[in-house]
Order: C-alpha cells, then structure tokens, then sequence
C-alpha cells in the first residue's frame, strides 16, 4: 500500500493479484470503500501472458485477475458497481457477449448486472493481448 500524507488517496495491490504490468496500482481508493480497479489483463502469477491469440482463455483470464483483486480487497463480484471493458478486434464482440452470457450468472446469480461501456481500441500494452477489463466497486462495511 502507498500513501500521501497530503493526500486521502490510496493505492493498493491486493494480496494474491497478479503482477502489474507497468508502473500502476491495481486499486485506489479515496475513502477505502469505493474502489477504482486498474483494467485487469490476461497475466498469470508469472507476469506471462495468458492464451496467447485466444480469446475464450484471455477472457477466462481476466475475470479470474479481477476476482482475485476483489477478494484480496474484502469482496467479490456482487461489489461491482460498473465494468469498462477494452477489446481489440471487433470481430471478438460476439465471443464476449457468449462469454458474458455463460460466465455472468455465476458471478452475479440471476440478478441485474452492473453497467458496462464497451470499447474497440487498436492495441493494448502488449500485443499479445486481446481484452481488458476495468473496474468500479463499492466494498463498504
């Protein structure tokens, strides 16, 4: 955890997320319970890129990270608040609409899910990968 005296911000990287991949924080946080969580990436434990030219295993990937920074901060999915999520290749919408469609009951029950702003962008920090997913969540008391 960082601090600034001056400042009531506060960066975290939550115990068992995956390695940043650059000069950032996984999560700030001006009050400790509204989270801004860094776009989450297909990294293994090792820093590597996970399914290299595959989607399905990117997306897997992702929202494993992005649970894992959940946990590590006291929560989980139903904390969320709102997703943006970056995609590479247009082409991909439809495998991240069939994605969502099978793996968001399981994070959120059969409940409203949160918001969500797509975006197709030309690359992201390494080439290799094809999704990232951003965060909003509230972990209150």
């Amino acid at each position: 955890m960082t601090t600034n005296a001056t400042s009531p911000v506060r960066y975290l990287n939550p115990e068992g997320s995956c390695p940043a991949q650059g000069l950032y924080s996984h999560v700030g946080t001006p009050d400790g319970k509204l989270m801004f969580i860094a776009g989450q990436l297909s990294v293994g434990a090792d820093g590597g890129v996970v399914g290299k030219h595959d989607f399905d295993a990117q997306f897997r990937q992702v929202f494993s990270n992005l649970g894992d920074v959940l946990r590590g901060l006291g929560g989980d999915y139903s904390n969320i608040l709102k997703f943006t999520t970056y995609l590479v290749h247009s082409q991909d919408i439809d495998h991240f609409m069939r994605l969502r469609a099978e793996m968001f009951p399981q994070f959120f029950g059969d409940k409203d899910y949160p918001p969500n702003t797509l975006l197709t962008i030309d690359r992201l920090v390494k080439e290799d990968f094809l999704i990232e997913v951003e965060a909003t969540a509230y972990i209150g008391e």
